[in-house]
């Protein structure tokens, strides 16, 4: 079931959100749904169980606030469809004009909706802004290597680099990091509201705000004056519809009340859907991981516990690699609709490799109660270790519960750990994860650019997404080298090194890499082409 390197790193996709500029609606969907009018007419409906944490770009990190950011916000650059090369989008040119200095020149006459200019300034302003408001749940780690940004007029814009030669960076203005907004709408020093910033209408992609109910309902209407790489969109506007149970999503996509259904349908939705004739399933390969993290701070033994050991804390982890069954999980919840993951890079990227399955459990993939026990022994830990598990039942997917019921089976039937497992709603979720609430907890992830980096850089090194006190610095130096490194074979070595130092200490635990899928009615063309694009070229389908 593995995938070719070449077929994975074209479509890598899904990794984003692709807009619904590519999602043409050329007739009624199947069942009487909501689209209207031919091509380049009519609107197009899609639903969701994902949410949104918040529209500032410097607060959220996730996809379900990146997915409408994608439809309203421009970019300096983004993923040309078909592609998952980061092109100019709003940006005229954009190049290394020497190792350590990437610039980008402003097509002319740019505005935002409210009738104010786009400028170099608000570009300055945005990137600016990330770093400096920092949000425990925004994307400042991406622009780690960043050290200045220059407007040297209205139209260029200087990106003064710490280290030579990054071979992502394009990319990153592509990413989570990258829409800019207006800086006389938006505050320097702090997070915006949804209902100021819609009030505002700070708005040069492809859609502005009609309407806004936050987690509700969301309309778009299509922006005359954008000028950006994804051209006009083939509809007249967009609605998304969010939903807390998907079986009420797939409800809607069976009675043609939406016309596609992206993140997040369960795999048995997806198996009965295959066998309706007014719908259409669609597949396609794509870069999510879903783990485990671990608090260095608060799981057992941790920095702050009252019987802290960091030996301990290692065993801890390295049994729990040890025992949990990722070939179960993948076949038994999800159908094969996931594959087991060995390394905190999915395999199929360039530079993927697979320590955990050498490392732990019995060498070919499967778990090893010997080993897990071997690991309390060597470092004097009593079993069962007490293990607060938290997990995520609506950001990804219902079956998240089927996922850890059976984690905390495996865990609790090898008699090493007793496990309170507990969830919670995304909202909450993703601001008390970062407040040292979860000890032992869920996350899923997908890249924001299509390079083996975003699976290392956003996680390992110093001020990480993470926020789980997690830092080495051999592993940090590994993933800086790999950064700037040039020669594509070097590049790949280090990139296996670093795979295997963060393999050894766990601050994450890797368990299962996964396609993507949408539902579409059976009249609604575009979902293939979709399904196609870069990892950045947004439906919705898909963050983290």
């Amino acid at each position: 079931m593995a995938m070719n390197k070449k077929a994975l790193h074209s479509a890598i996709a899904l990794a984003g959100v692709s807009a619904f500029a590519l999602t043409a609606c050329t007739g009624p969907s199947g069942g009487g749904g909501t689209s209207t009018g031919g091509a380049g007419g009519g609107t197009i409906t899609y639903g969701t169980t994902d949410k949104v944490v918040t529209l500032d770009p410097a607060g959220s990190y996730d996809a379900g606030s990146f997915m409408v950011m994608n439809q309203i916000y421009p970019f300096l650059l983004n993923a040309k469809p078909g592609t998952a090369d980061a092109t100019p989008d709003i940006a005229e040119s954009a190049e290394f004009t020497s190792p350590t200095e990437y610039t980008v020149k402003l097509k002319s006459d740019l505005k935002f909706a409210n009738g104010h200019a786009l400028t170099s300034s608000d570009v300055k302003f945005s990137i600016d802004r990330v770093v400096s408001i920092a949000d425990p749940n925004g994307p400042a780690s991406l622009l780690g290597n960043l050290e200045s940004v220059t407007a040297k007029d209205d139209s260029t814009v200087v990106f003064k680099l710490k280290a030579g030669n990054d071979q992502v960076f394009p990319g990153v203005l592509a990413a989570n990091s990258g829409p800019i907004v207006d800086e006389e709408v938006f505050p320097a020093d702090k997070l915006m509201t949804d209902d100021e910033i819609v009030k505002g209408k700070p708005f040069a992609g492809p859609y502005t705000i009609d309407s806004y109910k936050k987690n509700e309902l969301v309309s778009l209407k299509v922006n005359p004056d954008y000028k950006g790489l994804l051209g006009k969109p083939a509809n007249d506007g967009a609605t998304i519809k969010y939903y807390a149970d998907s079986n009420n999503l797939k409800l809607d996509v069976q009675q043609g009340n939406i016309d596609v259904a992206g993140r997040s349908l369960t795999a048995t939705d997806a198996a009965d859907l295959e066998k309706d004739s007014k719908v259409k399933v669609h597949k396609g390969p794509g870069g999510e991981l879903r783990y485990i993290v671990f608090n260095f701070d608060t799981m057992p033994f941790g920095a702050k516990a009252a019987d802290a050991d960091p030996a301990k804390a290692l065993a801890v982890r390295q049994a729990m690699a040890n025992v949990v069954d990722r070939d179960a999980i993948a076949t038994q919840v999800y159908k094969g609709t996931y594959l087991p993951a060995y390394s905190v890079v999915p395999d199929g990227f360039v530079g993927a490799i697979q320590p955990l399955k050498e490392m732990y459990g019995d060498g070919s993939g499967k778990p090893s109660l010997d080993k897990a026990k071997k690991a309390f022994a060597d470092a004097g830990v009593t079993a069962p270790v007490n293990i607060k598990l938290q997990y995520n039942p609506d950001h990804y997917g219902k079956s998240s519960g089927d996922e850890y019921a059976m984690i905390k089976e495996q865990l609790e039937k090898s008699g090493l750990f007793k496990v309170d497992l507990q969830s919670t709603e995304w909202v909450t979720y993703s601001k008390d994860r970062t407040a040292d609430a979860y000890p032992v907890y869920q996350l899923g992830w997908f890249p924001d650019y299509s390079d083996a980096d975003n699976y290392l850089t956003p996680f390992f090194v110093p001020g990480n997404f993470l926020k789980n006190h997690y830092e080495n610095a051999s592993v940090t130096e590994l993933i800086k080298t790999q950064l700037t490194t040039v020669d594509k074979a070097e590049r790949e070595k280090v990139l296996g090194e670093a795979q295997t130092a963060v393999a050894k200490d766990l601050s994450t635990l890797p368990l299962l890499q996964g396609a993507q899928l949408m539902v579409a009615g059976k009249d609604v063309k575009g979902v293939e082409k979709t399904l196609d694009a870069s990892f950045k070229t947004r439906l919705g389908v898909i963050s983290k």
